[in-house]
């Protein structure tokens, strides 16, 4: 009974440890300023001071055998673990406000350059997680120690402590990433966590009355002598625990490639590892008899099984895409397919992995020679081990990925796991030396014969393809040869891995002879020419329109470099800072320099490689114009720049009349994920406007004043400016209605929006959980259109577009209007419709506008939307009572809210009169209208656009 419930508690402690992990590597990533250095430093740290736990814990647990063999006692074992859980219990209660406290002094200290300043915020990130990371050393060694009835039993026990604790390990990590981070936030999670470790103390507390008292001795014990081999095996052990962890980062890196770089990704895959490590370490358990050469044996297996796989990795992606294919693109198929991902996961990893998982109960099963000896031997068996995976995690997983590709790091982890199986063959009676190097050459011999991995394939971005399994097949050489696999691209230009992104440069031929180049970024297009030349400019232009002034820029995230050539091309701009955390996307930036006048060349132009939220909390520099062009906010570690944290710190480094620009995207999103990040920059934002670039991308502005109103003079001066007129001709917008036409939501509009729900913070990250949803089930998100009394007030009196049309009278020749309809419908086909409605509500006998709209008819995407009937009835929704001679119903009601929520647009209001008259004339008949009546009235529809007739 005493053990079976110390084995359960164990697995509760491996659950707790697996979420600490994951919650510290995101949580750390805010101090950090970096998710790929937040995961090193995290994983450096816990496994750090694991490694020192175990070895601490280690002597501990012989000190503590040791006198309660000169006293006859019990030897406290349950005690002092007792002790250990509730200090890591506390640890994590505390957690919040020490957190905050290093956030705090980490910007209180001088701003170090480079490799310094990560050392130094390393150093205080060790305060906040070294101590707990060293505690929870105390579980292997301390438990194996004081649960062995005897030297007989000590093998099969330690086992099962091992296999139980990373079996809680492997739900701790798929609960961390799927449920309890998503739900209850980083903080909230971590102190969950210090409950669990604080009941598991507890009851190792009332445990400890049924430990054994130990018989006393006559004489002092003498020190146990050095068990035979033990050099050889801790040197297996850490080149175990280095192969380990570096595979570990490369199939992570794999996994972002095939199914995309979520926090989804990261936790199956760490899930897998652990979970088939605790099969490995069940199964010795379960051995009645173990041999010397079943060590050495399950090693060369080992490598043998990861050199065969080498081959097949390069085709994860594909494989990954053809499972997606299977299930459908909604909720319950999000879980099934990582359900399925996970399946198959096992099934390739669990040979490898549960050999692995058998090593250290082999290697201790070698070295136990005394019942007293057994917490030493465990506890410096695993902190040579755990040192390895330090290693691995800080130079395979990170360091070496500044030289290396991903298939190096991929063969130096199979190599030495080759190298620990070459110094087992013999010392196990396996074979002699001779033989054992033999096979160590030929494994070597086989690994430098492999040819690397084709980054055509890894980087192909499938997990963003919607073909039917049909379309897809099941020989990756046929698709890749295919037509079909060339829809990023058909040439591979460039390729690199570096410690944070896997980066490729990929160029289409079009159809009609032009050709087009991306950037990927982990297999996800980041920006492409010429397709978002028009929304990466627009980020660039739109803020340095709108601001008091453009001498200093801040740009986060290099992408194509569009966004700072356009910035550094206005003779106003003085400095374009930039800050880019891939290597690799600035080893990939000559290929843009055609496109983006050459912005790396420029002198204005200054690159950090750094994470911006670091370079922007460090720097005391206030700038016009921010520009935040990130990667899509499901990317694991890019959550942080939209959360309301960085969005204050940006405001706070905005200049008197600044304007900050983010990037959002409508595509692969649904409507509840685009009202988070709206909550969200209006929690950082007192004025916002809202405006496209393509028609799936939004430009969200944030203005520092938070009493700012456009100046519309003076932006019409600016778009006449030699530079600015230049800059905005390249991107097709030739007019100022041209560029009117992309504001979406003009100043004021969200701020008095109704949108109610949690905003996403740097310590709740729920956008990340919410966009991931949304990116499985490629929808397309939907902007509140802001029909709410005072946002549709606020819309109508700050709209650009009828601010513009009133300082001509209220009646733009037809030449504006036509520019400003043509630019719309090529952004949005409703709003198109609303604006031909209104024109023709105004001049019905117009044939400047009958010309226009026929043009536009003509283009197969417009046909349906302008077609007479539709542009017809929505001219009559300017009325104010466009349905009184039509019979009252709740159909008719409906459809007509339908209609002004599809339709309304800020520059072209429909009269809310006609609305709430169907709604009030159905709610004296039905009963349905009378209780959706009051809502209908409370929408405030602006007044008409123009003059009336």
């Amino acid at each position: 009974m005493l053990r079976a419930l110390a084995l359960l508690l164990t697995a509760l402690t491996g659950f707790s440890a697996l979420v600490y992990q994951v919650a510290w590597q995101r949580a750390l990533a805010s101090l950090l300023g970096s998710q790929s250095e937040a995961t090193a430093a995290v994983l450096g740290l816990f496994l750090g001071g694991l490694s020192l736990g175990y070895a601490l814990c280690g002597r501990l647990s012989r000190r503590l055998v040791r006198r309660a063999l000169a006293r006859g006692t019990q030897p406290g074992l349950l005690a002092a673990y007792a002790l250990v859980e509730c200090g890591i219990g506390l640890f994590a209660l505390l957690f919040p406000w020490s957190f905050a406290g290093i956030r705090a002094l980490s910007l209180e200290l001088p701003a170090a350059p480079g490799a310094l300043g990560f050392a130094a915020d390393v150093g205080l990130a060790a305060l906040l997680i070294g101590p707990p990371a060293v505690l929870m050393g105390g579980t292997i060694p301390l438990l194996t120690q004081g649960l062995a009835r005897d030297l007989r039993d000590a093998t099969r026990l330690h086992s099962l402590v091992y296999g139980w604790n990373t079996a809680g390990a492997f739900a701790g990590a798929l609960a961390a990433g799927f449920v309890l981070v998503p739900a209850l936030g980083l903080e909230t999670t971590i102190r969950a966590m210090g409950a669990i470790n604080l009941l598991a103390g507890l009851c190792f507390a009332a445990l400890r009355r049924r430990e054994t008292p130990l018989p006393a001795a006559p004489a002092a014990q003498p020190a146990a002598a050095t068990p035979a081999g033990l050099t050889i095996y801790t040197t297996v052990a850490l080149l175990a625990g280095f192969a380990m962890m570096t595979l570990q980062t490369a199939l992570n890196r794999i996994g972002a490639l095939a199914l995309g770089g979520s926090h989804f990704t990261f936790s199956m895959v760490v899930a897998t590892f652990v979970l088939c490590i605790a099969l490995g370490s069940f199964g010795v358990a379960g051995l009645r008899r173990i041999r010397p050469r079943w060590v050495a044996l399950s090693q060369w297996m080992l490598v043998a099984y990861l050199a065969w796989l080498y081959a097949a990795l390069e085709n994860a992606p594909f494989w990954a895409h053809v499972l997606r294919t299977r299930f459908a693109h909604d909720t319950a198929g999000f879980y099934g397919f990582h359900l399925a991902v996970f399946g198959a996961l096992l099934a390739f990893a669990i040979l490898p992995l549960g050999l692995s998982g058998a090593l250290l109960p082999l290697l201790f099963h070698q070295l136990r020679r005394e019942a007293g000896d057994l917490g030493r031997v465990a506890g410096r068996l695993y902190a040579w081990n755990t040192l390895g995976s330090l290693l691995g995690a800080l130079l395979g997983g990170y360091a070496l990925l500044f030289w290396l590709d991903l298939h190096t790091i991929y063969r130096l982890s199979v190599l030495a796991l080759a190298v620990g199986a070459a110094l087992l063959t013999p010392r196990m009676g396996l074979g002699n030396r001779r033989a054992a190097a033999l096979a160590l050459l030929g494994v070597a011999a086989l690994l430098v014969g492999q040819p690397a991995w084709r980054p055509q394939r890894l980087s192909a971005g499938l997990f963003r393809t919607n073909l039917a399994p049909a379309d897809v097949g099941s020989d990756p050489d046929a698709y890749f040869a295919s037509p079909a696999a060339g829809w990023i691209g058909d040439r591979l230009l460039f390729y690199t891995d570096d410690p944070a992104t896997s980066v490729a440069v990929m160029e289409r031929t079009r159809p009609d002879g032009s050709t087009s180049r991306s950037v990927l970024v982990n297999g996800k297009v980041d920006g492409n020419v010429p397709g978002d030349n028009v929304t990466t400019g627009l980020l660039a232009l739109l803020p340095a329109l709108l601001a008091e002034r453009c001498e200093r820029a801040f740009v986060i995230g290099w992408g194509t470099g569009m966004s700072v050539g356009e910035l550094a091309a206005l003779e106003s701009t003085r400095e374009v800072v930039v800050a880019e955390i891939s290597p690799g996307v600035m080893q990939a930036a000559p290929f843009f320099e055609d496109y983006n006048r050459r912005a790396l060349a420029s002198p204005k132009t200054r690159v950090v490689r750094s994470d911006a939220y670091r370079a922007l909390l460090r720097e005391d520099t206030r700038y016009d114009v921010i520009v935040s062009e990130p990667s899509n906010p499901w990317v694991t570690g890019v959550e942080l720049l939209y959360s309301v944290e960085f969005l204050r710190a940006a405001r706070a480094r905005l200049a008197p009349g600044g304007v900050y620009a983010q990037w959002f995207h409508l595509y692969e999103t649904d409507a509840e994920t685009v009202a988070l990040v709206l909550r969200t920059y209006r929690a950082a934002f007192d004025r916002i406007a809202v405006w496209t670039g393509i028609s799936s991308d939004l430009v969200i502005l944030g203005f520092e004043d938070a009493d700012h109103q456009i100046d519309l003079a003076r932006l019409e001066r600016r778009t006449q400016r030699a530079d600015f007129r230049a800059l905005l001709a390249a991107l097709s917008l030739d007019s100022l209605p041209a560029l009117l036409a992309h504001e979406r939501l003009p100043l004021g509009v969200v701020e008095r929006m109704q949108l109610p729900g949690p905003v996403h913070r740097a310590l709740q990250p729920i956008l990340s959980h919410s966009a991931a949803l949304a990116f499985y089930r490629a929808g397309v998100g939907r902007l509140p259109a802001g029909l709410e009394r005072e946002a549709a007030e606020a819309g109508a009196h700050n709209s650009l577009v009828r601010r513009w049309a009133a300082r001509r009278g209220g009646r733009p020749s037809s030449a504006e209007r036509a520019r400003l309809l043509r630019e719309t419908c090529d952004l949005s086909r409703a709003h198109c419709a609303t604006l031909f409605a209104r024109w023709l509500y105004e001049e019905p006998d117009s044939r400047a506008r009958a010309a226009v709209w026929a043009e536009a008819r003509r283009e197969p995407r417009l046909e349906r939307a302008l077609a007479p009937a539709v542009v017809e009835r929505l001219a009559a929704l300017f009325e104010a009572d466009a349905t009184r001679e039509r019979e009252p119903s709740y159909a008719l009601a409906r459809d007509l809210r339908r209609v002004f929520e599809k339709y309304y647009h800020h520059a072209a209001p429909f009269d809310a009169q006609s609305l709430r008259a169907a709604w009030r004339r159905c709610a004296e008949r039905d009963p349905r209208c009378a209780s959706e009546f009051e809502h209908v009235l409370g929408l405030g529809i602006g007044p008409p656009l123009l003059s009336q007739r």
